[in-house]
């Protein structure tokens, strides 16, 4: 019981908003529940069943096993936390480039399973749960403290409820010149979050390079 509180006064005591706030700012636009509002619209026009509370829970569950047990499996295959924290990067800022410049590398392309609820997928997964929110999870892992990963992926969740459940107040609220507004302001927010941990890990490695060398 006491190892208990101890855990919890520990983490407690990491917690910082700047950290909590950047995971959110980060992950926000990677997920891009707002900009998924025209998919879940489509899908609702076709019948499908989306369940908003199912959904964010969904995701959270997959996202915090992940962060939980995504350093596990890189140990797995011999590759540390500050060299996937380079490589998310890099897919941050290709992802990045492709909201300031509008291009699109992965889409939706309409093939969900044939079930009527669309729920899993293809909402969890591919569009909230996908691969570039992984990489983006762990990237963040090895710049922040995990208590504050959580929190920030807590908030992106909250937000992803309240988005699918409210999605046509969102639609009129936002719009579509809102949507293109937000992709490419976060799109180069993005941009600089993927610059800094390129250049924060960027000495681990060269570190690391010298030390194997000798």
């Amino acid at each position: 019981m006491n190892s208990f509180f101890e855990y919890i006064t520990h983490a407690a005591a990491q917690l910082s908003w700047i950290e909590i706030m950047s995971t959110f700012i980060v992950l926000f636009p990677i997920i891009d529940v707002t900009g998924s509002v025209p998919i879940f619209l489509s899908l609702r026009e076709r019948k499908k069943i989306i369940e908003p509370a199912k959904a964010a829970l969904y995701s959270f569950s997959i996202l915090l096993l992940f962060l939980f047990l995504g350093e596990a499996v890189l140990n797995l295959f011999s590759v540390d936390l500050s060299s996937f924290a380079v490589a998310g990067a890099l897919v941050i800022l290709i992802i990045a480039v492709e909201m300031i410049f509008g291009v699109q590398i992965f889409k939706f392309d309409g093939n969900e399973s044939g079930s009527n609820n669309a729920t899993l997928v293809p909402v969890v997964f591919p569009l909230i749960a996908g691969p570039g929110t992984f990489t983006a999870l762990l990237a963040m892992r090895a710049e922040f403290s995990i208590i504050n990963v959580f929190m920030g992926l807590l908030l992106n969740m909250v937000l992803v409820f309240l988005v699918i459940r409210y999605m046509d107040i969102v639609k009129k609220i936002i719009g579509v010149a809102g949507v293109y507004i937000l992709q490419r302001f976060f799109g180069v927010v993005l941009l600089a979050i993927a610059v800094r941990l390129i250049t924060s890990n960027l000495h681990v490695l060269i570190e690391l390079v010298s030390s194997t060398a000798k």
